[in-house]
């Protein structure tokens, strides 16, 4: 540690102070490269989230996102479940230049409507339409030649009520509350410097918890493009995805590059922390060596050890906690313990070949984001789910 940096009382919740230093954040009162700030639009009369990156520094995600932004040739429903830049600007003070991103705020993560809730699932027509989203929105990401790099639940963003913007300060004030300060205080008792804020901004919650999450709700942004690459342009290999959804590429062949078939893994692990009440490859707090020796016995191939009537062949000898295990366990069974719906036999089986078909350890093997999109359970099952909320939405912008 820098023996002569000031340090601050920590608040909860909060970005670090410290940060606030020159080529750091802007004092206006949190990621790793930027402060998010909910501001109102006076001209257009709607809410709007301004990202103040930090000085100095131009976050790689700009780049991405504007060429994702760009019209594709033909329509394409993956272009709405990507963020627009809808305004840029810079701004200077005392920290240095930060350059300013103007977006569509967001309501919540899926990570925030999770962590708000005591049963950590979703209903079952609304996981069908997230997970539907996802795919799609992998796919459009993957056919303008980038590989998104970081997809877990806590990059998956919900979009606002539709009626949101009427909303006036004062509504939004008495329905979510206005904004509470925290001081902030040097360690030492001094004087602040002048380019860090006298008050800590606390978080505003405009999320639910995942089980009440409708499916009208259920409309989701792909975000965070900071590990996005583009294979055909640049070799990327350095993973930062959490360890537990890491593609094991990534761990075996560190310096093999990151391609398609990488996000197909995530894919398909976001898409069981959707459905499930836990993560498909828990330990945490075990060595990494044994977690991923534990995937090889999880993902073990049922016809290797199980009959067509699902029993195992040689019961002293099955793997321990396979796929579909874990399915009843995290998936069915706290559904059925808390009233909601579990899936049916049929559905279960498409579900689970699906994600099965997107986890073998060798990258080649897994399919493109288009036949994820052609398999069985995303044909009868989760895009119908998501037709639904999109030709309600058609009609609503008619109406």
């Amino acid at each position: 540690m820098n023996p002569t940096r000031v340090l601050y009382e920590p608040i909860e919740d909060l970005e670090r102070m410290e940060y606030y230093q020159p080529g750091g954040y802007h004092p206006l009162g949190h990621g790793t490269y930027s402060t998010i700030w909910l501001a109102r639009d006076e001209r257009s009369r709607i809410y709007v989230a301004v990202k103040v990156c930090t000085a100095d520094s131009k976050p790689p995600e700009i780049d991405v996102i504007l060429e994702l932004s760009k019209p594709p040739l033909l329509s394409d429903i993956g272009r709405t479940l990507i963020p627009s830049i809808l305004n840029k600007f810079n701004i200077q003070d005392p920290n240095g230049e930060h350059i300013c991103l103007v977006t569509k705020p967001a309501r919540m993560s899926l990570s925030d409507a999770k962590n708000g809730s005591w049963i950590n699932i979703c209903q079952l027509e609304v996981a069908r339409v997230l997970a539907a989203q996802l795919a799609i929105a992998i796919h459009y990401i993957h056919s303008r030649d980038f590989v998104h790099g970081d997809l877990r639940r806590g990059n998956i963003l919900l979009q606002l009520r539709r009626d949101f913007d009427q909303l006036s300060t004062k509504r939004l004030y008495e329905q979510y509350g206005g904004p509470l300060l925290e001081p902030v205080n040097r360690l030492d008792g001094q004087t602040l410097p002048p380019g860090v804020p006298q008050y800590g901004v606390l978080l505003i919650w405009l999320g639910e918890a995942s089980e009440n999450i409708t499916l009208p709700e259920a409309r989701i942004i792909v975000s965070d493009f900071g590990e996005a690459s583009s294979p055909a342009r640049e070799m990327k290999s350095e993973s930062h995805t959490p360890l537990s959804i890491r593609p094991p590429e990534a761990r075996f062949e560190p310096t093999k590059p990151l391609t398609f078939s990488s996000d197909i893994w995530t894919l398909a692990c976001t898409i069981w922390d959707i459905i499930a009440q836990k993560p498909l490859f828990e330990g945490f707090l075990t060595k990494e060596d044994d977690r991923l020796a534990s995937r090889l016995m999880h993902l073990a191939s049922r016809q290797d050890h199980f009959t067509e009537h699902g029993e195992p062949i040689n019961p002293s000898r099955s793997p321990r906690r396979t796929l579909e295990d874990r399915f009843e366990s995290n998936v069915q069974r706290p559904r059925i313990k808390e009233g909601m719906s579990p899936f049916d036999s049929s559905e279960r089986g498409t579900l689970s070949s699906m994600l099965r078909s997107m986890l073998p350890f060798r990258p080649e093997d897994r399919p493109s984001a288009r036949q994820v999109l052609e398999s069985e359970w995303m044909v009868k099952w989760a895009l119908p789910e998501y037709e639904k909320i999109r030709s309600t939405h058609k009609k609503s912008l008619r109406a």
